[in-house]
């Protein structure tokens, strides 16, 4: 689910590509109207020229039929277009998606102390998810010892440049937070997040060496399992590869930040 805002704006987008679409083809388009008749199973296309002069079209001229019944089908998609724009401005030109928010964001903070918003600020909402404390997964003796620009331990090389982008642009995250699924129990996502668009924990699963075949069927196992608990890729989960020969790179992991609404358009970071 999107936000109204971007919604308006794709559906603005689409209504304009089809305004154009139709006016190019409206350029061309005869003068006149066409009548359908039929009779006894029979049908036959009449020229109406607009001055009270209908004649009936033969076959050698039935593309003329067809460009007239085009031209027909085109005004009225364009008639709806240019309503349903100038309708779409004016619900652009006043709504935004955080005024409900911002009504208690601006309050005196008297009044925020003493008031129930019906919905909490963003910010507040993200601080409070961020506030809640968890335990993470154990490091073995045997792991490497990896620290991200946050000061976070992780397991992987990867996870640190996963980590240091979403540091970089503001995305706030969790690393390892349990996450309990019905069939299996606790697991530990690499990453979770809390998605402002419609209120979700996101689940960012990092799968590093899915070139071995052990590790690529534990893989398979974990994705299904989410899966079987309704976080599905495409919606909450996110998923990325690595193996020997392919890396992880920061085209893919913008693209899934993008893709996911954990934020909006990023710009492009030197590789």
């Amino acid at each position: 689910m999107n936000s109204l805002e971007e919604l308006l704006k794709r559906e603005r987008d689409r209504l304009l590509r089809i305004s154009r679409i139709v006016e190019d083809r409206l350029t061309d388009a005869p003068d006149g109207f066409l009548k359908i008749t039929t009779s006894k199973n029979n049908t036959q296309f009449i020229y109406c020229s607009g001055n009270n002069k209908n004649s009936y079209i033969k076959k050698d001229k039935v593309k003329l039929a067809y460009k007239l019944a085009q031209k027909s089908y085109d005004s009225k998609v364009k008639r709806l277009v240019d309503r349903r724009l100038k309708q779409l401005a004016t619900i652009a030109e006043e709504y935004k998606d955080n005024e409900i928010e911002d009504i208690y964001r601006e309050l005196h903070p008297i009044r925020k102390s003493i008031v129930e918003a019906v919905e909490i600020p963003w910010d507040q909402r993200i601080k409070r998810w961020k506030s809640v404390p968890y335990n993470g997964k154990d490091f073995a003796d045997n792991i490497p010892v990896i620290y991200t620009k946050k000061g976070e331990r992780v397991r992987s090389k990867t996870e640190k440049i996963l980590a240091d982008y979403f540091y970089d642009n503001g995305i706030e995250y969790k690393y390892e937070c349990p996450l309990k699924l019905r069939g299996i129990g606790t697991i530990y996502p690499d990453f979770t997040f809390l998605r402002k668009r419609d209120g979700k924990e996101v689940y960012w699963e990092h799968d590093g060496r899915m070139d071995d075949p052990g590790y690529a069927e534990k893989a398979i196992q974990k994705i299904n399992s989410y899966m079987l608990n309704g976080i599905f890729p495409g919606d909450n989960l996110i998923l990325s590869f690595e193996s020997q020969k392919t890396v992880l790179s920061d085209k893919i992991i913008q693209a899934l930040v993008v893709k996911y609404g954990l934020k909006s358009e990023l710009p492009e970071r030197n590789t």
